[in-house]
């Protein structure tokens, strides 16, 4: 009998929520949104080896606590739980909160045990995560649309303006007050400001990415404190961005190394025909950096094809491929209207061993090829990046500051002779925000950055001649590279006719197997 209740204990209260000093409607937070934790259990204790239970072991839920108010939960970590999406929409559906098991929710018979009324159920459930997540759920789940009709995308950034670099003043100051970190001087804030944008990559945009910022702030009170100084000032924020990219920085590093050892082939100076350098972003984590590749185009007599080697091996993605096939177009659209294109022509990323996707590169393909074909030399000493249209204009592309500065950690290394730099799309321009020591070579001139809106402005730039304008008679000025891209293509059309047209005696050109495989062209 020791191990028996009083019998008065039947009677007392078991409290499932309370509410009782509230003066508002409850609003809470699920950090761990199981299914016990939202929709509340019943507890079982060990009597003489059998597992009991009453009434008194009734446990509420978030659920319980949040009835008449709001829930809050990351819908992510909500699909992780089992059965805990399905059951909050059928409690949603029906109004009614009841208290089960997993097992009983997923249909299995579990422990004989009490079965408490469902109560009525009047909650709103806020679900916060990804956009990305909740374009997946709508696509997937119609009961989206129907239980949560409210929909708020925030964004991540803001546009800069003088209103807002004082509220993100503010918010620095708050940030230096909650933390208990040193005082921020105005050439830290203003640092700071950058970075905003710099994280954004947007030059007329700060990010709102709150916990970068905090960390920041953390990290150069840090610097700050073993410098044993007692205001944070640029120095220290400089300091601390540059320690946060330098412990990130090992592949980075070793991709410099490989082409300083010419293990990884990339001229920095001269001319070369049919080679050019583009430029790609690699993201490892929190750290993103350029990375220069080499592009190589072989032209010769063929079927009007422009084959993208990267694709023939499936390591080209579905953008890279739709970017040569818009160069193809344009080489159609510009020299095609008196003779079919009779050439083959091949385009490669040398020494590239992974995936290749997206057609920020299709403009430097479309320089190569158009090397290739005029045998006019490319500058080596400039990289170009951006993507091109099927009518030859230059558009946007992303990364266009860690692209330059992968160029400029080359350039640098190889002591910046022959003024190299960097061509970009015009659009671009109000994206860079770059490193301070790129920001002082291009005001010493020794590095520079050219914008340009038309393929022909980088033929101009980087081929050291006029890419021509088509006459009345739609013939090429003389000494232009597209009079001898078109002049390569018509000898190309006219050896094709030769093989392709059969002899006076009504023979095709050629003999044997070879000449009939010709003639079938």
């Amino acid at each position: 009998m020791a191990f028996v209740d009083s019998p008065y204990e039947r009677y007392q209260v078991n409290v499932v929520t309370d509410h009782e000093g509230h003066s508002c409607a409850p609003v809470v937070t699920v950090d761990h949104p199981t299914f016990s934790r939202l929709f509340g259990r019943i507890e079982h204790k060990s009597s003489f080896g059998n597992l009991v239970t009453d009434y008194r072991m009734i446990r509420g839920g978030s659920l319980h606590d949040a009835n008449g108010g709001f829930l809050i939960i990351d819908v992510r970590d909500l699909l992780m739980q089992p059965m805990a999406w399905e059951k909050l929409k059928r409690s949603l559906k029906t109004g009614r909160l009841e208290i089960e098991s997993v097992g009983e929710a997923m249909g299995y018979s579990g422990l004989t045990t009490l079965e408490p009324e469902a109560i009525p159920l009047n909650v709103k459930v806020v679900l916060i995560g990804d956009r990305m997540l909740y374009y997946m759920m709508a696509a997937l789940d119609p009961d989206i649309a129907r239980l949560f009709k409210v929909a708020v995308d925030f964004d991540e950034s803001v546009v800069r303006e003088p209103k807002t670099e004082k509220l993100f003043a503010r918010f620095i100051a708050g940030l230096v007050a909650k933390n208990h970190v040193k005082p921020m001087d105005a050439s830290g804030v203003a640092r700071l400001v950058e970075h905003a944008s710099r994280l954004i990559e947007d030059s007329a945009r700060l990010s709102l990415d709150v916990g970068l910022i905090q960390d920041l702030v953390l990290e150069s009170d840090q610097v700050a404190e073993i410098a044993r100084k007692k205001i944070i000032s640029r120095a220290e924020v400089d300091r601390a961005i540059d320690g946060r990219r330098r412990r990130l920085d090992r592949v980075h590093g070793r991709s410099i190394d490989n082409i300083m050892r010419e293990i990884q082939l990339i001229e920095t100076k001269g001319s070369v025909v049919g080679q050019i350098n583009a430029l790609a972003v690699m993201s490892l984590g929190d750290l993103s950096f350029g990375k220069p590749s080499r592009i190589t185009a072989n032209v010769r007599l063929g079927r009007g094809e422009v084959i993208d080697i990267e694709r023939q091996v499936d390591l080209g993605g579905p953008l890279h491929s739709k970017g040569v096939m818009i160069l193809s177009a344009f080489l159609g659209e510009v020299f095609g209207q008196k003779n079919p294109l009779a050439l083959s022509a091949s385009l490669v990323f040398e020494q590239s061993y992974g995936g290749v996707d997206g057609d920020s590169a299709s403009a430097a393909e479309l320089l190569v090829l158009l090397s290739a074909l005029s045998r006019r030399p490319v500058r080596q000493g400039l990289a170009i990046t951006g993507s091109v249209n099927q009518k030859g204009q230059i558009q946007a592309i992303g990364g266009v500051n860690e692209k330059i500065e992968g160029f400029f950690d080359i350039c640098r290394k190889r002591g910046l002779r022959g003024k190299p730099g960097v061509v970009i799309p015009r659009a671009n321009v109000q994206h860079l925000m770059l490193r301070a020591d790129v920001v002082a070579a291009i005001r010493k001139d020794s590095f520079r950055i050219y914008p340009i809106d038309r393929i022909e402005d980088g033929v101009a730039l980087m081929m050291g001649a006029p890419a021509g304008v088509p006459g009345p008679d739609g013939d090429f000025p003389s000494g232009s590279v597209y009079r001898l891209v078109a002049f390569r293509l018509e000898s190309f059309a006219a050896s094709m006719r030769r093989l392709v047209l059969p002899t006076p005696d009504g023979v095709p050109r050629g003999n044997g197997e070879n000449g009939g495989k010709v003639a079938a062209l």
